[in-house]
């Protein structure tokens, strides 16, 4: 079955029109609230948002969609995605969702869904929900005795404050570091920065005054340059930057240069090796993630194993192949030794534990291995076209393949939130992959001019 609603992460789209108005809101809150209604309990559902004006329209036509089918919901008001996740959990829930589009500008908006164990759900549960968006869901309306309720739980900060800061390792503090964060305007505005400062660190925060209109606005990991050009001037010994709903960070080093999340998972994974505690001699990653990675692994034994993009699939192979990493490069992170899905702030703990213990500058911490040169390119097409089942661009992408005779790769995908095709060509010289990364480019746009 074709997906109508559901990309690689839930729900996204413009707000206020398309599939992402109040009343398709709604409808997912009936159909999902319909799907997770089994047994006798009390159902319950926790909803999260980050900071968008149009959460505001969102929250309430999902709270009543689930009201509907006698769930009792909820709400955090502006919370980070992975508190969503973790709270769904404590509360013992039976669904968890988040109202938020990660990076992208304020005029999107996305519904992200988890079950009662914090996980995302599969393809075939959003399959099953959207044939209940479509069909079927009014059929199962409560009787108004057994409507659910709403109301706000009004610690869920303090409760994810302290939930992050019990990642952190007990024998250390930040005492003497300091640190550049940037929230982004987004959900962890108010929670990243206080755990950071009652570690102990001196924290120098930006992106912290949401309103409505300004989350990702130059700022936060998806633009980094603010954060980088503030380490610099305030001499910081690192920045860090969220994205709008904190399930992903980028981190600079004392000298402003951007550190990938591929040298962060190899850190992370190295220190906790070193330490005994990682589990399945492996790090978890997506097909995205750079050869030097790989390769890096293999040299101390370890094993890279790659995943489709998206970090539920990295997270359900990591609960298959027995590993606590896992992530992606652009920053996306998994530790499930302390979450279900990726979390910036608790990433970011972990990094700034590994800066504590070796008390190493990150411009010499963060180098694991020498990345081979990648190139990332981005086609635009029209929704409902197919350029990546054309001819000439499948024979494009061979003969880059070719080209590259085993020393690089070539991923193509279609992206999950946007109209796009994703090029990406990764090699040891750079020539060849500019060569072969814009050849196929080509192909796809005259594909796209064709059709």
């Amino acid at each position: 079955m074709t997906r109508k609603y559901f990309g690689t992460d839930g729900i996204r789209g413009k707000a206020n029109e398309g599939k992402m108005t109040a009343e398709v809101a709604m409808r997912v809150g009936m159909a999902a609230g319909r799907h997770f209604t089994r047994g006798e309990h009390q159902h319950r559902v926790v909803i999260g948002k980050d900071t968008r004006l149009s959460g505001y329209l969102l929250e309430p036509a999902l709270t009543s969609g689930f009201i509907s089918m006698g769930m009792d919901v909820v709400l955090l008001g502006p919370m980070p995605t992975p508190a969503v996740a973790m709270l769904t959990r404590s509360l013992r829930a039976d669904l968890g969702v988040m109202l938020s589009a990660s990076h992208n500008p304020y005029y999107d908006n996305g519904i992200k869904l988890f079950d009662h164990d914090g996980n995302k759900l599969s393809d075939e549960i959003e399959l099953e929900i959207e044939k209940r968006m479509e069909n079927g869901y009014d059929k199962h309306l409560v009787e108004s005795s057994k409507l659910g309720r709403a109301q706000r739980l009004h610690n869920a900060v303090g409760r994810y404050i302290e939930f992050a800061k019990n990642t952190f390792p007990k024998h250390l503090r930040l005492d003497g570091l300091r640190v550049v964060l940037d929230c982004a305007n987004g959900a962890a505005y108010r929670t990243a920065p206080s755990v950071l400062w009652e570690l102990g660190a001196e924290v120098i925060a930006l992106g912290t005054s949401p309103n409505g209109t300004n989350i990702n606005d130059a700022c936060g990991s998806t633009k980094p340059q603010a954060m980088c050009d503030r380490v610099i001037e305030t001499r910081a010994d690192i920045g860090i930057a969220l994205d709008g709903d904190a399930d992903r960070l980028i981190i600079c080093d004392e000298n402003g240069k951007i550190i990938d999340g591929d040298q962060v998972m190899a850190t992370i994974a190295t220190n906790w090796h070193q330490n005994g505690r990682l589990k399945g001699d492996a790090l978890v990653a997506t097909i995205m993630s750079n050869i030097g990675l790989e390769k890096y692994m293999k040299s101390i034994g370890l094993r890279l194993e790659r995943t489709s993009v998206g970090d539920r699939y990295v997270v359900a192979a990591m609960q298959q192949l027995g590993c606590n990493i896992g992530g992606e490069q652009s920053g996306h992170i998994v530790l499930s030794d302390f979450n279900t899905t990726g979390d910036g702030l608790v990433a970011a703990l972990q990094v700034l534990a590994v800066l504590t213990e070796k008390g190493r500058p990150v411009s010499n911490l963060f180098k694991s291995f020498e990345p081979y040169p990648q190139l990332l390119k981005n086609v635009r097409y029209k929704e409902g076209d197919e350029p990546l089942e054309n001819s000439h661009v499948k024979q494009a992408i061979c003969d880059g393949e070719s080209s590259l005779n085993g020393d690089g790769r070539v991923v193509i995908r279609k992206s999950g939130t946007e109209p796009l095709i994703r090029v990406m060509v990764e090699g040891s010289d750079d020539n060849l992959i500019n060569t072969v990364a814009n050849d196929i480019v080509a192909s796809v746009q005259a594909s796209v001019r064709s059709e």
